[in-house]
């Protein structure tokens, strides 16, 4: 189901007229036929009908809104009149039509590190695996996110964006101290107690919410925040390729610090998605900092800081700012699976274990539980469970591929042991990251636990020349300990900019 409850996969959202094309970007009829013919918006006509009737999807107006065009004056012009028709002025903005169902598509999809919950992803094995993500106007937003940066953050009477929002113990940004549109906030708020609830489902329902705020204030800076942190979880708990959620949550944070410079959500939104997505190490140090001292109490900041403090092998630094983030908000379950996260990755396997299984009985229905689970018992050698921790993880996240795989991994345990099961799941690695369906990182953690390390070497430096974006996590990576005094491993870590020792 998405988020408008009634699109199935494959499904598409026509628009059959100028004035219905028209009336998805609040303009009229005249100025969306000037763009098709100058800017090449994305419309069809019958066959043999050149001057016919005309139809567009939802979802290609979409994508084409958020693309950079070298005209963007034209889409800058306001209407020469209002369309009559549609009753739309040149001040109305992208309403309710652009947040209707699109598919998106995501035909090679690489797995991320995960945003509240990150390196068990980097940690232990993580396989990576491609499909279809149906999201509820996933793309839409990109073209109503592309127009306010396109049209300008606009005025409203109502709007103060320079304000510094007050918020409660988790980083949530509650009501605002100065006023801002009353509607925007509430819409805000809708979609804040959405995305935490962190399903596939429920983040689309948040990007809806947040898009719809920005739409009622384009100035309301806590609302680009949210809509950044989406795309920053979007990459991780669906199939949203990487390639396009981190462009997307970097534009949304770092529109929200220029709104907002004093807002400490922005600077750890920008932050997460400089660090991840552009492994920009210096950057996002900085903006961690400069969230935290904006606001010291901010959980998500303190929670985010020691997942990234974690991916640089910073240990002790990591478990301290993650039960510093606890205390702020002892009753989110994402901070709490990342702390038995960070517990494996620091050592403690026995109480990153009691602590997931503890999870586990109250929520079984949380991806990252099962996620996290999988790489404890590997790292326990017990394959039983890790088989079926992962394959708990991949019916989740209806992940076609990871199903195969473990299908595999669960022959190969049955009839080699583990290296069977090894060689099993690298041999189907390799076949899916020919046709580039599996990260060539995965398939480099798989060399190196069979101690293939020249050619662990060689998918890493395949994932280097893709930038792939699982490369970020290797030093945390404990599958990769045996490459660890290697110089070709040592020069790798250097390239992507993070710290040898």
């Amino acid at each position: 189901m998405t988020a408008a409850g009634n699109t199935a996969p494959g499904s598409r959202r026509r628009l059959d007229s100028w004035k219905e094309i028209g009336a998805f970007f609040g303009r009229d009829e005249r100025t969306v036929n000037r763009w098709e013919k100058e800017l090449g918006l994305p419309v069809h006509r019958l066959p043999g009908r050149a001057k016919g009737p005309v139809y567009a999807y939802a979802d290609e107006l979409a994508a084409w809104m958020a693309t950079p065009h070298e005209n963007g004056a034209l889409m800058a012009e306001p209407d020469s009149a209002a369309s009559p028709e549609s009753g739309l002025t040149a001040e109305d903005v992208p309403a309710s039509p652009q947040l209707g169902p699109v598919l998106v598509p995501a035909s090679t999809v690489h797995s991320q590190p995960e945003l509240p919950l990150q390196p068990a992803r980097k940690a232990g094995l993580a396989w990576m695996t491609t499909g279809w993500f149906v999201a509820g106007g996933i793309l839409a937003v990109a073209g109503v996110l592309g127009w306010v940066l396109l049209h300008g953050s606009g005025s409203l009477e109502t709007r103060n964006a320079n304000s510094k929002a007050a918020h409660n113990t988790s980083g949530v940004v509650l009501a605002s101290t100065p006023p801002h549109n009353p509607e925007a906030e509430q819409l805000y708020l809708k979609g804040r107690y959405y995305w935490n609830r962190r399903t596939p489902d429920d983040l689309t329902k948040a990007v809806d919410f947040f898009t719809q705020a920005i739409v009622k204030d384009p100035g309301y800076s806590n609302a680009y925040v949210g809509l950044a942190d989406c795309y920053n979880l979007l990459r991780e708990y669906t199939l949203m390729p990487p390639s396009e959620a981190y462009p997307r949550a970097l534009a949304a944070a770092q529109k929200a610090v220029e709104l907002d410079d004093k807002s400490s959500e922005a600077h750890a939104s920008v932050a997460f998605a400089s660090f991840y997505g552009r492994w920009d190490v210096a950057t996002a140090d900085r903006e961690f900092q400069r969230a935290i001292e904006l606001d010291p109490d901010n959980a998500v900041a303190h929670h985010w800081y020691a997942t990234y403090q974690a991916m640089l092998r910073r240990l002790p630094e990591s478990l301290t700012e993650i039960d510093r983030a606890q205390a702020l908000n002892p009753t989110s379950t994402s901070i709490l699976a990342d702390k038995g996260d960070l517990l494996l990755v620091a050592g403690n396997t026995d109480e990153a274990l009691a602590l997931l299984k503890q999870m586990e009985a109250t929520d079984p229905n949380f991806v990252s539980i099962p996620r996290y689970l999988k790489n404890v018992y590997f790292a326990k050698s017990d394959y039983p469970n890790f088989l079926a921790e992962w394959r708990k993880e991949a019916v989740l996240v209806h992940d076609a591929a990871s199903l195969a795989l473990v299908t595999d991994a669960e022959k190969g345990y049955a009839a080699g042991g583990e290296k069977g099961m090894l060689e099993r799941i690298l041999a189907l690695q390799k076949k899916l990251n020919a046709k580039e369906l599996v990260s060539p990182f995965d398939v480099a953690r798989t060399c190196a636990l069979l101690g293939k390390q020249s050619e662990a070497l060689r998918y890493l430096k395949l994932a280097y020349d893709r930038r792939d974006p699982l490369l970020i996590s290797v030093k945390a990576d404990t599958g990769f300990d045996s490459l660890r005094e290697d110089a070709g491993y040592r020069d790798l870590l250097a390239r992507i900019g993070l710290p040898q020792n």
